[in-house]
């Protein structure tokens, strides 16, 4: 009787575990989907084309890195119970949060364009206008955003956001061969130019100014408390894990097709990728399958992106600014929430050199990643009780790592300009 009551107990607190673990699930699954973003996309299959198997290796190089740095995001949130805006208002003043937010809504609406870009090259596949993609788009975006509940947001990014498994589909109708994939694993030609550089757009691509913003709030908004910590880190770390093997996935299918007889071709817009993939993998794979990860992967990161601009704005200057607020309670913050869309959208329609927008987008997140992540590091120094704080190894670890995609985020401004 003692070990069936025992053994009740025991199931009773696994079930329990699993339970609040389900209820924390979702910010960091949300903003890592976002990360692979169209633009993140775009270069991994252009790191593919271009060199092989020889960039499987740094995408998962990159999952410790990606995971520990907003890991710091998370437990800000968690413990101090505020946005990433407001605590750089009440730690360094009003100036830096303006300087921080501002810059912030500038890469938010470049990132966006990125994401209707990638919507209108997927529509325009199927002999449907950019345009009218993009206003569908940019309508359901913002419906969704309107709707006042921060849960529905969530369920509905993430439902979208996993049209990204459609990626592992495309890897595996490419066929990649085994042993020349094991052999490109373990080449990094570093002392390439033309590999470093692609090399520094993945570095530069892991750490998205928003995603601070975006986890930080997202945590808050959905009244996460310090006991949920632990659950939180295991949906960061999912999370980490999810959206690097995508990047995997997309290196493997271009590596395997185009890297294999037009190691040089240009992979500068959606269509130029499907068309490139569709003599390989047909129309259903070409077109399909790899437009339907786009769609998710642009879909998510649009949502995303728009929320967090609009969140840090409204942490910064002190306005209602949570999901969960209903229209005529945030007026402001939604309000920048739709603006951030019709913005958006209106570049992609009226743009004549999208191409030359992904580069100023990609430049601009490089200039912002030394303000992002200074900031996140001195507010985990400052902000958060010492019991919460970084020690030893850990510390040097995540300064290290972040020194590093700093570091590569100035080298591909740099060099892109």
């Amino acid at each position: 009787m003692a070990t069936d009551s025992m053994v009740v107990r025991l199931s009773t607190s696994r079930i329990r575990r699993i339970l609040v673990y389900l209820a924390v699930f979702g910010p960091g699954l949300m903003v890592m989907l976002a990360d692979t973003d169209a633009g993140s996309i775009i270069t991994a299959a252009q790191s593919g084309a271009v060199w092989g198997y020889r960039m499987i290796l740094p995408q998962i190089l990159l999952m410790p890195m990606l995971y520990l740095i907003q890991e710091v995001t998370v437990r800000l949130g968690i413990v101090t119970g505020k946005g990433h805006g407001e605590l750089i208002r009440e730690r360094f003043g009003m100036k830096w949060a303006f300087l921080s937010v501002s810059t912030l809504f500038l890469a938010s609406i470049g990132a966006l364009v990125t994401e209707f870009a990638g919507i209108a090259g997927v529509s325009e596949l199927f002999g449907v206008p950019g345009w009218i993609s993009v206003v569908v788009a940019t309508i359901l975006l913002i419906v969704i955003g309107l709707s006042g509940s921060y849960r529905r947001v969530e369920v509905i990014g993430i439902v979208f956001g996993l049209f990204q498994l459609f990626f592992f589909i495309a890897m595996f109708m490419a066929k990649p061969h085994i042993g020349q994939m094991a052999h490109g694993f373990l080449s990094m030609p570093v002392q390439n130019h033309q590999y470093l550089f692609l090399l520094a757009a993945n570095v530069g691509a892991v750490i998205m100014p928003w995603m601070v913003f975006y986890q930080q709030g997202a945590v808050i908004d959905k009244g996460l408390k310090p006991s949920h910590l632990k659950a939180a880190r295991r949906d960061t770390l999912v999370g980490s894990i999810l959206t690097q093997f995508v990047m995997v996935a997309i290196v493997i299918v271009t590596a395997a097709t185009i890297g294999q007889t037009h190691p040089n071709q240009p992979l500068n817009d959606i269509a130029q990728i499907a068309q490139a993939l569709t003599p390989f993998l047909g129309s259903m794979g070409g077109k399909v399958i790899f437009g339907l990860g786009m769609v998710g992967a642009s879909f998510i990161a649009a949502l995303v992106v728009s929320i967090a601009g609009a969140w840090g704005i409204g942490e910064a200057f002190g306005f209602n600014h949570s999901l969960n607020h209903k229209p005529k309670e945030a007026k402001s913050f939604y309000l920048i929430f739709t603006l951030a869309h019709v913005g958006g959208a209106l570049l992609v329609i009226f743009s004549v050199n999208l191409i030359q927008l992904n580069v100023d987008v990609q430049v601009m997140n490089a200039m912002l990643l030394p303000i992002v992540l200074g900031f996140l590091l001195a507010l985990e120094a400052k902000a958060l009780p010492q019991k919460w704080r970084m020690k030893g190894m850990r510390k040097y670890l995540v300064w290290s790592l972040s020194g590093i995609v700093m570091a590569f985020g100035l080298y591909m401004m740099v060099t892109t300009l």
